[in-house]
Parts: structure tokens; sequence; C-alpha cells
């Protein structure tokens, strides 16, 4: 094993081309680094992975063995990628044929990809999100998801509390674990021809409804939402079957199912979700303060957790 002046190792029986190396990272037997990649500190690239050149790896990666990195993939911050993942960056591949411009996939920090996984090309990996072994990922991945099957379907989140509700009570507000996030339960009238039930929002939340909107025929393995409103607030009920709604204030995350059309939940601003797990083919009635405004949303949950102080 060789030692060099800049305090990285290379195994004898490596071949790394490139000088963009960061300290202490360890680059193990039969690895092949291309001259244009660049690897950060304090990474561990173990035997048989092959690293093309525009490839970026930044700090205290680890990428067991058997891995290949095509070029167009970045990887951030402590990230960890399982034995024999296996990346993509052309779509629609021939042989001899080469596109203008490889797609880019970023796996971000704090990610991590189970063995024999499958990362298809132009996605992301959202941070802290976790790829269980053998899937085959085909859409971009939430922060802090835990996806799973083929196609990768989302059936978790990280540090995630489950609120359980039963025996609501109509026309009474219900705390959930996080303050911005509440349910509500409609009347509901019986008789010989069926149920009906009705919701006046503004006596019970206070809220005028601007704004509805229905989702339907959602495939199995899409999710909604994964964003949150500046000053919007959103009321979310499932007519027909059901759906999994995660909310996260930046300190606490939690999963509540909604499956009754009685049953009205809502998100305040500043406060991320996402639904997914969709059963039943759902319909999905949303309502909200105001009307679409596209300046009005966080497209990136770091950016809500600096706007509350929570990010370095």
């Amino acid at each position: 094993m060789i030692k060099t002046p800049l305090n990285f190792f290379i195994h004898d029986k490596a071949l790394c081309e490139s000088s963009d190396i960061g300290e202490n990272t360890r680059i193990w037997a039969f690895v092949h680094i291309l001259a244009g990649a660049k690897i950060g500190n304090n990474c561990n690239i173990c035997d048989h992975v092959f690293v093309e050149n525009d490839v970026s790896i930044c700090n205290n990666v680890t990428i067991k063995c058997g891995v290949q990195l095509w070029d167009g993939i970045e990887v951030q911050d402590n990230v960890f990628i399982g034995p024999n993942v296996t990346f993509t960056n052309d779509k629609f591949p021939r042989s001899k044929v080469y596109p203008k411009e490889f797609l880019k996939t970023i796996i971000k920090r704090g990610a991590s990809i189970g063995a024999n996984a499958t990362i298809l090309p132009g996605i992301s990996i959202g941070q802290h999100a976790m790829v269980g072994a053998g899937s085959v990922v085909t859409e971009s991945i939430p922060d802090n998801a835990i996806v799973l099957g083929n196609p990768a379907r989302i059936v978790d989140f990280n540090q995630c509390e489950k609120f359980y509700y039963h025996n609501l009570k109509p026309n009474l507000k219900y705390e959930t674990f996080l303050k911005n996030v509440s349910l509500y339960s409609a009347s509901t009238h019986k008789d010989n021809r069926g149920q009906l039930s009705y919701f006046e929002f503004d006596k019970l939340c206070g809220i005028q409804i601007k704004r509805t909107f229905t989702i339907f025929d959602i495939k199995d393995n899409k999710y909604r939402g994964n964003h949150a409103h500046k000053k919007c607030h959103q009321l979310i009920s499932c007519l027909h079957g059901s759906v999994k709604v995660m909310t996260d204030d930046g300190k606490k995350r939690q999963i509540i199912e909604l499956n009754a059309p009685n049953i009205i939940l809502h998100i305040a601003p500043r406060t991320w979700n996402v639904l997914f797990d969709f059963k039943d083919n759902p319909v999905i009635n949303v309502h909200t303060s105001d009307y679409y405004d596209r300046k009005d949303y966080f497209n990136e949950y770091s950016e809500l957790l600096s706007i509350e102080g929570l990010y370095p």
C-alpha cells in the first residue's frame, strides 16, 4: 500500500489517474479512478470500484465493492453506497452512440443506498433518504424517505412517529404531534338512503377557502406534495381509498393515514408534507386558503429549515 505526501492511501493494486483526492481518503485494491474525477476527504472506496471522469464524490463517503460511477453522478457528503449498486446515465443506450450530455444524478447528503439497488439516470436521492437492497429507483426520492421495491416506492420516513386517531367527535379540533397540524371530523347525517358529511371551514377552523383541487388516478409508485407553503393553509380529505401524509416542521416528523371521507387534515404554513402509499384508487380533495402562487412554495426541504433557523 502506498501513502502519499497528501495523506491519502492508494492500494498498490489500484489505478488512480486523478490528482484531486482529499486527505484521509482510502482507495483499495482493483479500484480504477479516471483523471477527471474529484474525490473529497475521508472517503473509503472499496475493491473493484470504477469512477469515470465527470464524477464528484464529496467528503466522508463510503462506496462498497463492485460499484461503477459513470459520468454525470454527484455524491454529496456522508453518503453510503452498498455493494454492487448499479448507476446508469443514459435512458436509451446504444453501442457507440453517445448523447451530447449525460443525465445528471445526485445522491444528496447523508443518503444510503442498499446492496444491489439500481438507480436510473437523471434523478436525485434526497438527503438522509434510504434505498432498500435490490430496489429499482425510477423517480427522484424526497428527503428522509425510505423506499423499497421495483419500481421503488415510499414505505416510510426516517425518525417518523405514527399518529393514530379513532372516534373523533364532529366539529372539534384535535391536535397531533405537530403544532401546525390538526384533525377535524366532519358532521355526518345518516338515514336509509346512506350518509352525508359536511364541513363548514370558516366556522370550525377560521379559514376561508379560495381553491379546491382533486387528486385521483394516481400511479402506485408515485408521491405528491413534497413541499411546504409560506402562507397558504391546506385542508386534505380522502374521499375514497386511503393515503398516508407525512408532515414535518423541521423538529418533528409524523405520518397520518387518511382513510375516511369525513376526516379532514389541516396543514398550516411552513410545514413540509408528502402524500404517499396510495391504496384502493384513492380520491383526495385539497382545499386551500389561497389561490395558486408558485412563489408561495418551499420546494427544497433545506430552504424551509433555513427559514426556521434549523439548518446550518
